[in-house]
């Protein structure tokens, strides 16, 4: 009798363990195969569009007008979309303390995929992490619901979808599974979240590959030897990056004090797009626009303006901070990358790898992603380029200051300690 009962005690278990497996290997086809499609549709549109604008170039008059555009919709439709990737973070880190919080609104998606395309189309320079990782956040938080998961597996699937719309935006499935896991939780990882993270992110990445999505291809012909002269270079250059995080993410709270004292907020875009359009008219140049992806091919081949990396960090945190819709990771491999090949007039590195270490320790420093970052330019850049990278990257990040590019982001960890203790000692 006793037999019977733990028999069947027993296979409940295994049952009940069986379809919690099945319905987290369903969750991750669903959300890798939604968020890996709408990346792959969206990076699509957005070459189309970029293209289109290349021979249109009379569109950038229209900015002003398109910038009102998307100010009136967030205004009166957004609700909470507004806050961009932060709302995913805040409600990533709030779902436990308000397990019946409103689910991510799905209209963010469609939202952010149509603004940020009215933004590249008319000239904006922003990017295209953000509107991918709201994307992935976005759809995939509308199976908690329907899943009818628990606040802790709620968390779980938000790490999934930002890993998703990371890793097919840019190609690079390790990088976008850490990316999120580091973004969202930190010092917190839990083994349950890693496995379904990294799942969804290769995933998505190749249910976007199988849309005919190309992603930019990236080459560091030579590396040197690792020595110290080589390893003292390169800690230099990370610390430069390190300042022009901090310059960047300054820079971008700076315009955003000064856009909020425009009380009607849709009038935030239309005049932004106003200086915009007239710093495109003036420059007669369509450099600092868009992407960037030819500057940041061409810096791993010749330098680049000596002030190419100062303007796009002006014009990038301006288009964002008035409005307009995007994301800041592009700009900053642009200006890492344009940047790092202008440092080859005083560093004796190869000017690719100066472009290169540019291109993932600007981003490191600005997201305060320094694993996800090493991890990014090893996928990109090769694992012999990887002892620079990872070098240059840690250094950026522990010297570019306190406040990041996502403002939802907790400050836990070494780098906040150690500020905390000076800012403790400074006071004593």
């Amino acid at each position: 009798m006793l037999n019977s009962i733990i028999k069947n005690m027993q296979e409940k278990k295994f049952n009940t363990g069986l379809l919690f497996i099945l319905k987290w290997i369903l969750i991750c086809l669903l959300v890798a195969c939604l968020v890996g499609s709408a990346t792959a549709l969206f990076l699509i549109s957005l070459d189309r569009v970029t293209l289109w604008r290349s021979y249109h170039i009379w569109m950038v008059n229209f900015l002003p007008f398109v910038g009102l555009a998307i100010g009136l919709t967030y205004h009166y439709y957004g609700g909470e979309s507004k806050k961009g990737n932060n709302l995913i973070i805040e409600t990533h880190q709030t779902a436990e303390a308000a397990p019946n919080s409103k689910v991510i609104p799905l209209l963010m998606a469609p939202l952010v995929f149509f603004s940020t395309l009215l933004t590249h189309v008319a000239g904006g320079s922003a990017g295209r992490e953000g509107t991918a990782v709201q994307m992935g956040g976005a759809i995939a938080d509308q199976f908690t619901q329907l899943f009818k998961l628990s606040a802790a597996e709620r968390k779980t699937i938000l790490i999934m979808g930002v890993s998703a719309g990371f890793a097919a935006v840019f190609g690079t499935p390790l990088a976008g599974a850490i990316f999120a896991l580091e973004i969202m939780t930190f010092k917190k990882i839990k083994l349950e979240n890693i496995i379904p993270s990294f799942a969804t992110a290769f995933g998505a990445h190749y249910i976007c590959l199988a849309w005919q999505v190309k992603h930019t291809v990236y080459s560091i012909p030579t590396i040197p030897g690792v020595s110290l002269s080589s390893m003292s270079w390169t800690l230099l250059a990370g610390l430069i990056f390190g300042l022009t995080a901090f310059v960047f993410t300054y820079t971008g709270t700076l315009f955003e004090r000064l856009f909020s004292k425009i009380k009607f907020a849709p009038l935030r875009p239309f005049i932004g797009g106003i200086f915009i359009a007239l710093f495109i008219v003036l420059a007669n140049s369509t450099k600092y626009i868009g992407l960037g992806i030819p500057s940041i091919i061409n810096a791993f081949i010749t330098p680049a303006g000596n002030f190419d990396f100062a303007l796009k960090i002006l014009l990038t945190s301006f288009t964002l901070s008035a409005g307009f819709k995007g994301g800041e990771v592009t700009p900053l491999f642009f200006i890492g990358a344009t940047l790092g090949s202008i440092l080859i007039w005083f560093i004796p590195l190869p000017m690719a790898l100066l472009a290169g270490m540019g291109f993932v320790a600007v981003f490191a420093g600005a997201t305060h992603c320094s694993i996800a970052s090493i991890v990014m330019g090893i996928e990109l850049f090769g694992m012999e380029a990887g002892v620079f990278i990872g070098l240059a990257s840690v250094v950026a990040y522990f010297t570019s200051g306190v406040n990041g590019i996502y403002s939802a982001q907790l400050k836990t960890g070494t780098k906040y300690e150690i500020y905390n203790y000076i800012k403790k000692s400074t006071r004593l």
